[in-house]
């Protein structure tokens, strides 16, 4: 079956994508090439999305523009909990912990929402607070997922507050184990009965999204049950890569429904 052609708002979302995703400016011919569009056509549409301020040129080449930019955080992150809300709620079910969602900031972590279990009402839920990198496993679990050159601020916030980098115990070597392994680990550095384990969720190689933390007291994480811990927060944040990937919805759309059954009656018009 022939694929339908393109609507002009998808040529222009297709390039405001590609835009928003490219690693170095690209060029006219770079994005015409990259989103399956003749260059002329690919022109035309960026000038509308210039004038729009959804795209901003430099030069020979593209940006995004102040549209993009003027997005707040508060939204982004509105939607980032509505959709990771689900995943939360079900990794708290499957393992009795605390399980809280953090986004990068521009030295640390924020938490921006958290499931919690009864049982460990005792443990703050530090919602809406900012955590150093040297002292949480969410943030330790970003930083390692971080490309190098972008985690100087993190590691000056820690170097300031005292925290060791280079020594055997410092924070270098933390996060090449948390970036050897993929989780991040802390047991009691900031809360002495308190353990968590973190992962990050990366749609996009050297910048992660967000982190999940499962979060819990020392026993929760022994050596009996942390592989199977790491194993529910591994299915967890790969889901969630899904779906801020679109994967899921596009697997739902390319999979037409099955038509109703002769003896079911269908509903009418609304």
């Amino acid at each position: 079956m022939p694929e339908a052609p393109r609507s002009a708002v998808d040529k222009a979302l297709d390039l405001v994508e590609a835009v928003a995703r490219a690693s170095q400016p690209p060029r006219l011919t770079d994005l015409a090439e990259e989103v399956g569009l003749h260059r002329a056509t690919a022109y035309r549409v960026l000038v509308d999305l210039v004038r729009r301020g959804w795209v901003l040129r430099a030069g020979d080449r593209y940006l995004p523009g102040t549209a993009v930019l003027q997005l707040s955080s508060s939204a982004a992150r509105n939607s980032l909990g509505a959709l990771a809300g689900p995943v939360l709620a079900a990794l708290s079910e499957r393992t009795g912990l605390m399980v809280n969602l953090q986004v990068p900031e521009v030295d640390r972590s924020r938490v921006i929402d958290v499931v919690r279990p009864d049982r460990l009402a005792m443990i703050s839920s530090l919602n809406g607070q900012a955590l150093p990198v040297h002292r949480f496993a969410g943030p330790l679990a970003l930083v390692a997922a971080l490309a190098p050159a972008e985690r100087g601020p993190y590691l000056r916030a820690a170097e300031e507050s005292g925290h060791p980098l280079d020594a055997p115990e410092g924070l270098l070597a933390d996060i090449e184990e948390a970036e050897r392994t993929g989780f991040a680990v802390e047991y009691g550095r900031n809360e002495q009965p308190v353990a968590s384990l973190a992962r990050a969720v990366v749609t996009r190689p050297g910048a992660p999204v967000c982190a999940l933390t499962l979060v819990g007291l020392g026993p929760d994480f022994d050596e009996a049950r942390l592989p199977g811990l790491r194993e529910h927060l591994r299915e967890a944040t790969d889901e969630l890569t899904r779906i801020l990937s679109g994967t899921e919805a596009s697997e739902r759309a390319s999979t037409p429904p099955e038509p109703p059954s002769p003896s079911t009656p269908t509903e009418g018009p609304a």
